[in-house]
């Protein structure tokens, strides 16, 4: 029983962070204060505030998974799941206003800032060719002279290529050359152009105001969790729980069954929350 109850509140929490439907809770649902939350639940749920904060940090910027730990859940969870998800999201809506989660997303934002690729100009792309091949002549010569009489053939047709290659590119009158030097202003146009994209993509991604950050994850919550069917019946094959409907099993993703194990009293008043708050956010 205290094993089921734990595996219980893992997916509560797993389903609570992963949509960060955390971030929405007013503290008016509740009789108690923040600090109280903060001494009180934490408590509760067996887990210090720093871990607690690193949690939904790593939940919400890095996208993945960070709701294990409580190791006093089985006291908490049985027959109260709904008060322990309110409890958490208004612990995360106080966290993510914090300095610590701004500076956190800060870092995640310049991190993932795309770097504009340098177009070599002709003379640059020309220099660093020839140093290629010079490169290679003298690496192929220095294998040459320790090479056994089963290899040095080898080596010699390729230093013989090298040197070939290496005349070609030396040659003022090189085709190659003479067609990226043609082609050079309209490779920059190009270049910025994208550049430009992938920084408006970025800006998107991660816009300077982070609560827009955290409103796409709360309208991702919102679609991975609409239509649960939460009376889906399901039987155990294999030592595993599958949907008796083989389209839930097959086609529904791994959110959508996480928010079906999660259950009607943490998702649907988590889906109100969600749709009242994103209302807030600008």
């Amino acid at each position: 029983m205290q094993k089921t109850s734990l595996n219980t509140l893992v997916k509560v929490l797993r389903i609570c962070i992963i949509t960060f439907i955390l971030a929405i809770a007013s503290l008016i649902l509740f009789s108690f204060t923040v600090d109280k939350i903060n001494e009180e639940f934490l408590k509760q749920l067996g887990i210090s505030k720093t871990d607690a904060d690193k949690k939904i940090t790593n939940s919400i910027l890095g996208g993945y998974l960070d709701a294990y730990g409580a190791k006093n859940a089985t006291h908490i969870i049985v027959g109260n799941r709904t008060a322990v998800t309110k409890e958490l999201l208004a612990y995360t809506k106080q966290y993510v206003q914090t300095e610590a989660f701004k500076k956190e997303y800060a870092v995640l934002k310049e991190n993932n800032k795309p770097v504009e690729n340098k177009v070599q100009t002709p003379e640059e792309m020309r220099n660093s060719t020839i140093d290629i091949y010079k490169k290679s002549i003298a690496e192929t010569e220095a294998n040459l002279k320790k090479a056994d009489a089963t290899l040095k053939p080898i080596f010699e047709n390729v230093l013989i290529e090298s040197k070939k290659q290496l005349k070609e590119a030396e040659d003022p009158n090189n085709k190659n050359f003479i067609n990226y030097k043609k082609n050079y202003e309209q490779l920059v146009k190009s270049n910025q152009q994208t550049s430009a994209q992938r920084l408006q993509e970025w800006e998107k991604t991660y816009p300077s105001n982070h609560m827009l950050f955290v409103k796409q994850r709360l309208v991702q919550f919102l679609d991975e969790t609409k239509d649960i069917d939460f009376d889906a019946e399901l039987i155990l094959k294999n030592g595993k729980k599958i949907f008796i409907n083989p389209v839930y099993e097959r086609n529904k993703g791994s959110h959508w069954k996480m928010a079906f194990r999660a259950g009607k009293e943490v998702i649907e008043p988590a889906r109100t929350f969600v749709t009242e708050w994103l209302k807030e956010i600008n």
